[in-house]
């Protein structure tokens, strides 16, 4: 009797924890998990101390043990990296660790990106300061800045002066314990493996784009170096704020937009050796000019997105990553009937001086699913200090999704509409769209006026 399939699945949460759940029944595959949730406690504990080498070490000797045949994940923050060390490690399919290494330092990315595909990159520089110290004069205003290396839009803000940047850096000592503890990993990783990409203990300014531009999430995957697309996934932002309010497929790009996203994605990719695995990056595109502008690369399946390409395209993309990790063809996956014209995955969030809602109730779930078969629902509670860092860091404070479909849009909006009500949820405002956004709070230069990033971008790319 031919023993089943086993492999390794490192830091499944949320979506992935229940696609493997049912990917372990449905095909009988032995899988087992090893990693911790970054955003619950006490599991969160695992965070203390960790070690991304000694991590992958343990894991790839358990995997000798147990018979491993693939290693995956689909984790930011730890999880694509350590896989890719435990696949090397034990000789399996999957990324090299210096691809994932410059893919997910969003400052070396950006010198990469400079000499395969300038016309698709924002001018960038380092922020010349550690956590918390003062920021020098001389920067060009307005900036977006960020971390060079984070997950979730984590301390991410656009800054109009010195003053607004100098308060958004400001960090309390155990502010700083989390920032560095979240590094860290990655950070020794990168000095031994990827050491001309410098430090990740650092933040990053970029040139701001206009804040109505489209924002679309390029899918795929790339096997034996040949560069494959999913899909894409249209991302709108709550009016006024840079927090995501709605992921939305099908796109409403057009095909030569996503031809676009697809040559520059095939560039990039090859330019940092990322040759196996899956990918999600993000671009931005401005009607207005033709611009198309990446915002950055995740080296790994966008697991919030899975859902939405199995209600529309029938393709589920979580078993297409694991016959990637096993060496095999994702496209000989067998497809199912799709269930939805259009699907969205819908973020519930508060923001500063709004009241977090309650959590529905067991009976409120009940009905959703009742009315709304086969959607899904994430909670994601937070209180005291993780709340507040929510606000500081985020600006806004997610504290649930749900995922729906429907025939076209209009059913969807009221589908939504619908939900919210029965979870005792606000609805967000869904008659914003991908390619009709305005952003009052942001609004771009004038045509007439110097961009104060032009100097920037010439010291950034000169390498």
């Amino acid at each position: 009797m031919t023993p089943p399939t086993r492999l390794g699945w490192l830091f499944a949460y949320d979506w992935d924890r229940q696609s493997m759940d049912d990917l372990a029944s449905q095909r009988g595959l032995r899988i087992d998990h090893a990693g911790f949730d970054l955003f619950a406690f006490p599991s969160n504990v695992g965070l203390v101390g960790f070690d991304l080498e000694r991590f992958a070490a343990r894991q790839a000797a358990r995997g000798r043990r147990l018979g491993w045949q693939a290693v995956l994940s689909h984790h930011e923050q730890f999880g694509a990296l350590g896989a890719a060390l435990v696949a090397e490690r034990l000789g399996l399919p999957g990324a090299s660790p210096e691809a994932i290494l410059a893919a997910q330092h969003k400052l070396h990315a950006r010198r990469v990106l400079q000499q395969v595909a300038p016309e698709a990159n924002l001018a960038s520089a380092e922020l010349p300061c550690a956590y918390g110290q003062a920021i020098p004069p001389g920067l060009a205003y307005p900036s977006f800045v960020k971390p060079v290396k984070a997950a979730f839009s984590v301390l991410a803000k656009r800054v109009e002066s010195q003053a607004e940047l100098h308060a958004h850096t400001r960090f309390g000592r155990r502010e700083v314990w989390v920032i560095r503890s979240l590094v860290e990993p990655f950070e020794r990783v990168c000095r031994a493996r990827l050491p001309q990409a410098g430090s990740a203990h650092r933040m990053m300014l970029e040139a701001p784009v206009p804040a109505d531009v489209a924002q679309y999430n390029l899918d795929g995957w790339v096997q034996d170096g040949r560069v494959q697309m999913l899909g894409v996934v249209d991302a709108i932002m709550y009016p006024g704020t840079q927090a995501f309010m709605r992921w939305e497929h099908p796109s409403q790009a057009s095909a030569a937009v996503q031809q676009q996203a697809l040559a520059v994605a095939q560039r990039f990719l090859a330019a940092i050796g990322y040759h196996h695995g899956f990918f999600n990056l993000e671009f931005f595109h401005d009607a207005r000019s033709g611009r198309l502008s990446m915002i950055e690369c995740n080296p790994r399946l966008a697991s919030q997105f899975a859902d939405l390409y199995r209600r529309v395209q029938g393709r589920d993309a979580h078993a297409m990553a694991v016959d990637l990790a096993l060496g095999k063809a994702p496209l000989t996956v067998a497809t199912q009937a799709p269930t939805a014209g259009v699907a969205a995955s819908i973020v519930y969030r508060s923001f500063a001086g709004q009241p977090v809602p309650a959590a529905p109730s067991a009976q409120a779930e009940a009905r959703l699913l009742g009315q709304f078969p086969g959607s899904m629902l994430l909670r994601f509670p937070k209180h005291g200090a993780g709340l507040a860092r929510d606000f500081k860091w985020t600006g806004s404070h997610r504290y649930g999704i749900i995922h729906l479909g429907a025939p076209d849009r209009e059913q969807l909006h009221l589908h939504t509409e619908q939900a919210s009500a029965l979870l005792g949820w606000p609805a967000p405002l869904l008659d914003v769209c991908a390619d009709s956004r305005t952003d009052p709070l942001a609004l771009p230069p004038q045509p007439d006026q110097a961009s104060p990033w032009q100097p920037a971008m010439a010291q950034s790319t000169g390498a």
